[in-house]
């Protein structure tokens, strides 16, 4: 859901979302999804106390960055330049770490079942895609619908799944 709502966020920003858009976005996020679970499960065991110190605290900044980008943004003039591109390489990678950081957590549970992960990973790369390229367009009309005030809506909603990350962790 974290994916699906930055790529909601993503759709108000871009403007015309077309296809390539939404596979791109679709396409990060899922391989993402479904890799990081695989590396949890290879982390296993050993790796697990270095992973759960810090991994809530990478989310949380990389998600309140971009967030609060996007805050400064929908602030701005109408004729200002955009200070955010969801399309680019870095921005993608940085959301697409930071909305599947949980997801390493679920394969390291995976490997303290002894249970097979790849099935799993699979399913959530695919469901992670559909929903992240279905929720550019949404993105898109919504945006349309409401203008700036989604994007900062869009903003504050990334900084909260941040924040709601580092509580989760923290708790």
């Amino acid at each position: 859901m974290d994916a699906t709502a930055v790529s909601i966020a993503s759709g108000v920003i871009i403007k015309n979302p077309g296809l390539r858009h939404a596979l791109l976005l679709g396409t990060f996020f899922g391989l993402f999804q479904a890799v990081m679970p695989v590396l949890g499960w290879l982390a296993g065991e050993n790796l697990h106390a270095l992973i759960c110190n810090f991994d809530h605290w990478v989310a949380f900044g990389l998600l309140c960055f971009v967030g609060g980008k996007m805050i400064i943004n929908a602030s701005r003039k109408k004729g200002d330049k955009s200070i955010i591109n969801p399309l680019a390489i870095s921005t993608l990678l940085a959301l697409s770490v930071a909305t599947s950081i949980d997801a390493a957590a679920v394969g390291l549970s995976y490997s303290f079942l002894d249970a097979p992960i790849v099935g799993a990973a699979i399913i959530i790369g695919v469901v992670t895609f559909i929903l992240s390229f279905t929720g550019v367009f949404i993105g898109e009309k919504v945006g349309v619908l409401f203008g700036k005030k989604i994007e900062l809506f869009g903003g504050v909603m990334l900084v909260g799944i941040g924040v709601k990350i580092l509580i989760e962790h923290l708790s």
